[in-house]
């Protein structure tokens, strides 16, 4: 949530509908009690699929393809890779994990950075 600096995320070793459906069950259970969250989502397969398991308390909302600059979470993923992910040789897939968890929890312990990369005016009105 760029508007309050709080952020929910896994790392997975992958991309598909059932890691996607894992991600929107952890993202509902940081919404807060009766709120609903609205999810900016790029086109790929696996955010748009009738497949998807919706939890009743998030909304997805399709940004056209090919469109990163209207993508928030762009900004993170580019903040990240710049700071704390490039430029680095991992002796084992584990060591890939740990350093992108570690990475995570740095952004989470952010909360202003998550609102300066993810804030849009025209998503919250502001």
């Amino acid at each position: 949530c760029s508007q309050e600096g709080k952020a929910a995320g896994l790392v997975l070793p992958f991309c598909n509908t059932d890691t996607m459906n894992l991600h929107l069950a952890e993202i509902a259970l940081h919404v807060a009690p009766g709120a609903h969250a609205v999810v900016l989502m790029d086109q790929a397969g696996w955010h748009l699929t009738p497949k998807l398991e919706l939890p009743a308390n998030i909304s997805i909302v399709a940004i056209p393809s090919k469109s990163p600059e209207l993508n928030p979470q762009e900004n993170v993923w580019q903040f990240m890779r710049d700071n704390w992910l490039s430029n680095r040789v991992f002796g084992s897939y584990d060591e890939i994990v740990d350093h992108c968890c570690d990475a995570w929890n740095k952004l989470v312990e952010q909360p202003w950075r998550i609102m300066s990369l993810g804030l849009r005016v025209w998503a919250c009105g502001l």
